[in-house]
């Protein structure tokens, strides 16, 4: 049952100038309840029987704009309520937590959480609702003004449609629903978006196949990047893309963002240590021989880092060093392919088949399964470092000997 909404003219209550407050009454299940409105008349200026001012009441305008505002703000409250079908009494209706309604459109609320997570320096959430968005744009032909009401099963299924029709993956097709319908449930937290629209019970994101193609090359294959290669077409950071590559294959597969970030305080007594970016895990590895050769070759070019991917001199913001590292991690993996095709190596080249194969030959070289088994589970990659926090350094060394 809904609660009936009204306002009236306090009589019990005289103020001093001799007014009388005006008064939410709000009556729900045989209860009442009254709120103040923060204004108040004489009597002769309000109309006891129709509960409003006369026509003859001075600033009879603002106090109608109070008023309806006032009804408006806790009829949309009980909208609320109701399309979550929940239950409410008149406490809970006048209570200021209950925040208001403010539909917002799509692209909006998207802008809104880019730009808030560049202003927590979240880079890595900031390029994934930034592609999403873009995503959302081209699909929509830049009619991204609609409200999220608009995003239906129906919708969705276009949308998916869409997405196949331009070659995108399955995986590639999860992240984007993903990321959408996490998008739709902030918009909702956020009063921007109602829960009763939302598609996301009905449309389904798993059945998208996410689980991750092989990756990983055979030993054989990997050493075929300690070889020279031609210039190919004198492209930039051939070079500095094999031993990248090699780099992460010996040193637990390290991925490139956090390759990137590595200085020479991360080196300590012949050992690496560093926090993985994705998942806040401290990292200690042993430096074999041929990386520290690595490291070595890039003393004098590199800006305040082990690599020269980052300049502590120019790229300083967390976005800087976002985009910086988003721009080099293309050109090198461009650079991968190109060399593995000269190199007759049969894989999609890319720096994270370095993190696949580190794991995938340590297995074949009958390493314990327990050791490495959650190291790159291809269901969650988060895991990847867990086995280095069981195990103590010597097994890890030990286990890191059969790398080359």
């Amino acid at each position: 049952m809904n609660a009936t909404i009204s306002v009236v003219c306090y009589k019990s209550k005289t103020l001093s100038n001799g007014e009388y407050p005006l008064m939410l009454r709000i009556c729900k299940d045989g209860k009442k309840k009254y709120q103040s409105l923060g204004i108040s008349v004489l009597p002769r200026y309000w109309d006891f029987t129709r509960n409003k001012p006369k026509p003859n009441c001075p600033n009879k305008e603002y106090i109608q704009k109070i008023i309806l505002d006032k009804q408006t703000e806790l009829q949309q409250r009980m909208l609320e309520f109701n399309s979550e079908q929940k239950e409410y009494t008149t406490t809970t209706l006048l209570n200021d937590e209950n925040k208001r309604f403010e539909l917002k459109t799509v692209c909006q609320f998207y802008q809104e959480l880019i730009e808030q997570c560049k202003s927590n320096d979240k880079c890595g959430n900031r390029l994934i609702y930034k592609s999403s968005y873009n995503s959302l744009k081209v699909f929509t032909k830049n009619q991204l003004d609609i409200p999220f009401s608009v995003i239906d099963v129906l919708w969705l299924n276009k949308y998916e449609k869409w997405l196949r029709s331009k070659g995108n993956k399955e995986t590639t097709m999860s992240l984007m629903f993903r990321t959408l319908r996490s998008a739709y449930n902030k918009a909702i937290k956020a009063k921007c978006a109602r829960k009763s629209d939302y598609p996301f019970d009905e449309y389904k994101i798993n059945k998208f196949d996410t689980k991750t193609q092989k990756r990983a090359i055979a030993k054989t294959e990997v050493l075929k990047f300690t070889k020279e290669v031609d210039n190919i077409g004198k492209r930039q950071y051939v070079q500095l893309s094999k031993d990248i590559f090699i780099f992460s294959y010996l040193c637990g597969g390290i991925n490139f963002t956090d390759i990137a970030n590595l200085t020479k305080a991360n080196i300590t007594n012949g050992r690496i240590h560093y926090i993985r970016q994705k998942t806040g895990k401290l990292i200690k590895l042993g430096i074999s021989e041929e990386a520290m050769q690595i490291i070595k070759k890039y003393e004098s070019e590199s800006k305040g880092y082990l690599f020269p991917i980052l300049n502590a001199n120019i790229h300083k913001t967390p976005l800087q060093k976002q985009n910086r590292i988003h721009k080099m991690l293309g050109k090198i993996n461009k650079n991968l392919k190109l060399i593995a095709a000269q190199l007759n190596v049969d894989a999609n080249m890319t720096t994270y088949v370095a993190r696949h194969s580190f794991a995938s030959v340590l297995k074949k070289s009958g390493v314990s399964i327990a050791l490495i088994s959650e190291a790159l589970g291809h269901s969650d990659l988060s895991t990847t470092q867990v086995y280095l926090d069981s195990f103590d350094n010597e097994q890890i060394d030990a286990a890191m000997q059969n790398l080359l």
